[in-house]
């Protein structure tokens, strides 16, 4: 049986300096699916000028912060020290755990001739006791994120978390989660099961696509109801189709987000800001980071 789609909606603006940016969820609908709690789509640019800025050094706690870049090039310090440069097709995962600092510069990928910047990050609320854990980081390149080709040639799909058939994500799983890229040919159809209780979320980041026999555009984010039973994506464009699908199980204690923090409780919130301004998450040293990665 088809699931039935709860609702749709398009995202607002949310641009930070040059790079235009639409925030998906929270949206008026829905404040998380399964344990994601936030995303943004920084749309398609031609980046004319390099960023040197940055998102500039801001705390987390609560979550894990996932970066997924579609085209261009993401350089991601923390307070823990951690340092890496990731390009087209890749990911960047940073558990922010009991606190951290971070910063984020996305610009076009330095190896190649392509000035394209697309990207999107996710927000993945951790289950308390991990809320109370060490941050972690990881980095991966484009080469490295699970993929396979459909059969008949109808596109690919990507495994950007969780699992999907043989293919496995090397991003830890709190708790059920799942993070889909597919792209389809022109004309090709995908059909994927879920199980009952699982929240299901999609969203069409360049092009219209139809969705169990209902037609949606570009920029729809779509929810759906948590019966078990499946998704068919048709993609009736003269183009390849692109998809996000994610989601997963019903996060289940208390979610309270102020800022960059996102705990279970107001006394959590109030804590997580005390700590901060009292530096217990640290400094980035952005200097002793590259040097080590020359």
């Amino acid at each position: 049986m088809k699931k039935k789609s709860s609702f749709s909606t398009q995202g607002q603006r949310a641009d930070i300096g040059d790079l235009k940016i639409y925030r998906l969820l929270a949206n008026r609908y829905a404040d998380a699916v399964g344990p994601f709690v936030f995303l943004d789509h920084v749309v398609p640019t031609i980046q004319t000028t390099v960023n040197k800025e940055g998102t500039g050094a801001h705390p987390h706690r609560g979550i894990a912060t996932l970066t997924y870049i579609l085209n261009g090039e993401d350089e991601h310090f923390d307070s823990a020290g951690n340092y890496a440069k990731v390009h087209s097709g890749g990911v960047q995962w940073m558990k922010a755990g009991n606190g951290i600092i971070h910063d984020e510069t996305l610009n076009y990928d330095s190896r190649t001739d392509s000035k394209l910047v697309h990207a999107f990050q996710f927000w993945i609320n951790l289950p308390a006791k991990i809320k109370a854990e060490k941050p972690e980081y990881l980095a991966i390149e484009g080469n490295e994120v699970p993929y396979k080709a459909l059969p008949d040639g109808k596109g690919w799909i990507k495994v950007i978390a969780g699992t999907f058939e043989d293919l496995s994500s090397v991003i830890p799983n709190y708790s059920e989660q799942f993070l889909y890229h597919i792209q389809l040919e022109p004309g090709a159809v995908f059909t994927i099961d879920f199980a009952e209780k699982l929240e299901v979320a999609a969203y069409l980041p360049t092009m219209s696509a139809t969705i169990n026999d209902e037609n949606f555009n570009d920029g729809d984010f779509i929810e759906f109801d948590r019966k078990e039973g499946n998704i068919e994506i048709h993609n009736k464009n003269p183009e390849a189709c692109d998809v996000l699908l994610f989601g997963g199980d019903t996060y289940q204690e208390p979610i309270f987000a102020e800022g960059p923090f996102v705990m279970n409780s107001k006394l959590d919130i109030a804590n997580a800001y005390r700590d901060f301004y009292n530096g217990d998450y640290g400094k980035i040293d952005y200097e002793k980071q590259r040097s080590k990665a020359i």
